[in-house]
């Protein structure tokens, strides 16, 4: 029962680094002995030489045993780990998670050379017992070791279902839920009330994402808000430091394995229930139909290609399983955390506000109920802002761990094959060798005549990576772009915005909340006035 207590407690804290270590260290006085010799008969295991490479990579001194470097990983590890490399390793670090060894990457130079030199090398994940059962055995796109899988269905992804075509098809669902939403404002400024904005966003993100993966049965029986439920807690379990990946050995204690996979398990089966029944519909609609023909809804349906295409890509059930909850989890939070964070940045100052405001309105003619696609061309500021957001509010701050498949130079340093490798992107964005006021929102920046004004979305330049570098790169770029940037600008078209009575814009808390996305802690509460 003891074992029992401590196991749920870890579990439970797997988003809290810092009630992580108090909790690891109780765990390691309870099971010190065997801890040690686990820890020992891996290092015995591992060569010796690759061990010894490790340790000429800069490293902060003060690693204890068991944790090693846990106890320096606050509630923000990717501010913790920027800290860290300032004092003890500006391009590459060292850090040791429990009884892993990890690289940290901390610069721009050494971001180009793990990602773009040296990217077949780093191109594989580290295996996590969290993901192994939430994506049905790293069979996404996402999380997948290096490998034919990982490129089948790498390439599922990019041409099939994130592509530009695919992405201008679904511009009709764009527009249709952005009115709904523009409704919903509207009555709150009718009634002079605040919106909760952090709602609202994500429900718009959700909901269009619902949309492209299931379309109109989507919002039967609340779908949409269970997709909504599951996607974030999906993204706590696969954000959150999991003790099972920083003590692998751990693995081979059954007791502790099922303890610590339980709520990923549980959420997994609340998936399949889901998306059995949701294949399942689909599947027998294509079968009745007599004459082949496709509808148009079914056209843009992600489960409706998937199916199509299941024997050209060899895919199982639980691969399309896989495969769909990645474009939730890719392609909500990190949309709706991205409008909200600029929302709240342009509320901070009313200035910057009003200039974005009197770009969108005077590229709209006249009369227009809402800013179309075809209106976007010419809002350079609307594209820079966006793009400071993302520099200052990085969705994914800690790119997901990659892992070597190879022994590789960098930096004059070896990196053994087998390593885990971490891209702090948010210290990339915040680099103060090619970025000036670093902490400061400032969308001018990205304007015309700026050194940074040739920065884009697509990783050509490594001191902004918002959507990631390589084979591992996002490839919702596209979609991501189309979902902010007609929201916002509507946002702006339509509407002036204010703070609720009493409040100035300083008092908007901007305290960030780490998962393997990031988010606002507290609600955004703006109040609409008709324009």
């Amino acid at each position: 029962m003891a074992h029992v207590h401590v196991g749920e407690l870890l579990l439970e804290a797997a988003a809290a680094p810092r009630t992580l270590f108090l909790i690891a260290m109780s765990f390691a006085i309870v099971l010190l002995p065997l801890l040690f010799r686990m820890i020992n008969g891996s290092a015995k295991g591992a060569a010796a030489s690759d061990a010894k490479l490790l340790s000429l990579l800069p490293s902060p001194p003060s690693k204890l045993p068991v944790i090693g470097h846990l106890h320096l990983m606050g509630d923000l590890p990717y501010v913790s780990m920027a800290g860290l490399a300032t004092k003890y390793g500006p391009n590459l670090m060292l850090v040791r998670l429990g009884a892993v060894p990890t690289v940290v990457v901390s610069s721009p130079s050494t971001a180009e050379a793990v990602l773009r030199t040296h990217d077949h090398v780093f191109a594989s994940r580290p295996r996590s017992m969290v993901s192994d059962v939430i994506m049905y055995g790293a069979t996404d796109s996402c999380f997948a070791p290096y490998g034919e899988h990982f490129r089948k269905a790498r390439k599922l992804v990019t041409v099939h279902l994130l592509n530009a075509m695919k992405v201008r098809s679904q511009r009709s669902a764009r527009e249709e839920e952005i009115r709904h939403v523009m409704g919903m404002i509207g009555k709150a400024a009718a009634a002079r009330e605040a919106v909760d904005m952090s709602d609202l966003l994500h429900s718009y993100v959700n909901d269009l994402v619902c949309r492209a993966v299931s379309g109109k049965f989507s919002q039967e029986e609340g779908r949409n808000k269970l997709f909504r439920e599951l996607t974030d807690i999906n993204a706590g379990l696969l954000g959150g430091f999991n003790i099972g990946d920083f003590f692998p050995s751990l693995g081979k204690i059954e007791w502790f394995k099922k303890l610590a996979s339980a709520k990923a398990r549980r959420v997994r089966k609340r998936w399949d229930h889901l998306l059995d029944k949701l294949i399942d519909d689909h599947a027998t609609r294509m079968a009745s139909r007599e004459d082949g023909a496709e509808t148009e809804q079914e056209d843009k349906d992600f489960i409706y290609v998937l199916l199509s295409l299941q024997q050209e890509y060899g895919l199982t059930r639980d691969h399309m399983k896989a495969i769909l909850i990645d474009m939730f989890e890719a392609g909500t939070d990190t949309s709706y955390m991205t409008l909200e964070f600029a929302m709240a940045e342009l509320i901070r100052k009313p200035q910057l506000m009003k200039k974005l405001q009197d770009e969108v309105r005077k590229n709209v003619p006249a009369g227009q109920e809402m800013v179309t696609e075809d209106n976007l061309a010419n809002m350079t500021y609307l594209k820079a802002v966006i793009k400071e957001t993302l520099r200052l509010h990085p969705p994914v701050p800690l790119m997901i761990p990659h892992f070597s498949l190879d022994a590789c130079d960098i930096d004059g340093y070896t990196i053994p094959a087998n390593t885990r490798v971490v891209v702090n992107a948010w210290a990339l964005g915040r680099h103060s060798g090619y970025w000036e006021n670093v902490n400061e929102f400032q969308p001018e920046r990205f304007m015309k005549g700026d050194g940074a004004n040739t920065v884009d979305l697509k990783a050509n330049e490594f001191h902004f990576l918002a959507f990631g570098s390589g084979r591992r790169m996002c490839p919702g770029v596209h979609s991501a772009s189309a979902t902010i940037e007609t929201m916002l600008s509507n946002l702006m078209y339509r509407f002036d915005w204010k703070l609720q009575a009493g409040l100035k814009g300083e008092d908007v808390d901007m305290t960030e909340v780490f998962g393997i996305t990031v988010s606002r802690k507290e609600k955004l509460l703006l109040v609409p006035e008709t324009v």
